[in-house]
């Protein structure tokens, strides 16, 4: 296995530049965002930006600077133009600036630390830790100023950086799709797909520490063996590749096994053929949650299933349920999460350094957007933005 966290500062060679213009005066550039003007693959579209420095922040309103911001599937398909929610377009990131074209700036979560407060800002100092409650915030970037409405604190004593910068996305789907879909009591069994996820991770160590039983799929891969370790040691059950559910002896077993307690949940964030094999596992009136697809084929499932089992098919949207809850809703869950202590998921930093040109940070996150497209990432990349060295 590689190492679980690596940290990458070295520069990329200089490609063509994907410059925006802005008007020129003497004020000082002193942040950086990473953007996009139109959407199409991100390893082509997105570029980096310099923007003046921030003034003093209004009333009810904070300075921060981020510390940590996540890549997520749904970020890179936010830059696709393909996810139903999008950061709201820009002409400017700083005062004094006007682009020729609007740009857009990634990233619908990551951890802050507050630099400067407003007038009127209460629970809030410098140096606490806060993440977003708006959504599409633009987190890839190193600064921002934004309303006291917009972030949640978070007790930075009682949570690492990697799990506060990951806290609103992962962590809480696989926490709310285990409570809000069946009543699942101890020694219930779970099946789910893509069992190496951040999702999937989450999903195995709270069903732990509820007692509840998980099978767990992946995709085959030369360290299975140790992957399979790993997912044992957060506390899967049991562990095995979609090729295996070709071995109609080892799907047997699984259904012995599984006999006292069919499995009324089947979480799904690859969808195709694997899920309507892992669907004829299941027991009657199981529920299919999906909440991804990332084989990009359409959910399968068992027609006899539907008919006669009382199979039921929903979608879950993290995002949907932050707007369908209020804040203290998502202030509670983020204490619950917290409170459980899990392991921080597979990770690698991604530094853009200061140091570098915008041609030169445009092409080292393009570069990082290229190695994910080619799944060369086995783990989840962390952004770092520093602002820039003048």
């Amino acid at each position: 296995m590689l190492p679980r966290r690596l940290v990458h500062t070295l520069a990329s060679p200089s490609l063509p530049a994907h410059a925006h213009r802005f008007s020129t005066s003497s004020m000082r550039y002193a942040h950086r965002a990473i953007v996009f003007s139109h959407p199409g693959e991100p390893a082509d579209v997105l570029s980096a930006l310099t923007y003046p420095s921030l003034p003093p922040p209004p009333p009810r309103a904070l300075t921060i600077r981020f510390r940590l911001s996540p890549v997520n599937p749904s970020d890179v398909n936010v830059v696709e133009g393909v996810y139903p929610n999008k950061p709201a377009p820009t002409t400017s990131l700083g005062p004094g600036q006007q682009l020729q074209e609007p740009v857009y700036v990634p990233g619908n979560e990551g951890l802050a630390e507050v630099v400067s407060v407003g007038d009127g800002v209460d629970g809030l100092a410098e140096g606490d830790w806060v993440v977003m409650a708006k959504q599409q915030a633009g987190t890839w970037s190193s600064a921002r100023t934004v309303g006291v409405e917009d972030v949640i604190r978070l007790p930075k004593d009682e949570v690492s950086e990697v799990n506060a910068a990951t806290i609103s996305v992962n962590p809480p789907t696989a926490y709310n799709m285990l409570r809000d879909f069946v009543d699942l009591t101890e020694g219930d069994w779970v099946i789910q797909n893509g069992a190496n996820s951040a999702v999937g991770q989450a999903v195995i160590q709270i069903a732990a520490r509820r007692g509840l039983k998980t099978l767990n799929f992946v995709r085959d891969r030369p360290d299975l063996d140790a992957l399979k370790k790993e997912l044992t040691e957060i506390g899967a059950t049991g562990v095995h590749t979609y090729d295996e559910l070709n071995d109609k002896s080892l799907v047997k077993q699984l259904k012995l096994l599984m006999a006292d307690r069919p499995p009324r949940l089947l979480l799904n964030c690859v969808s195709g053929p694997t899920t309507l094999a892992l669907a004829r596992l299941l027991g009657p009136g199981a529920h299919v949650v999906s909440y991804g697809a990332m084989s990009k084929q359409p959910l399968m499932l068992p027609t006899g299933a539907l008919i006669w089992k009382g199979l039921k098919a929903e979608g879950y949207f993290m995002s949907q349920w932050y707007k369908d809850h209020g804040r203290e809703a998502r202030e509670s869950l983020f204490k619950e999460l917290i409170a459980l202590k899990l392991k921080e998921p597979a990770h690698e930093m991604v530094v853009i350094p200061g140091t570098m040109s915008d041609e030169e940070a445009g092409e080292r996150v393009r570069e990082v957007m290229r190695r994910i497209a080619e799944g060369r990432y086995g783990r989840k990349v962390l952004l770092r933005v520093e602002d820039p060295v003048q």
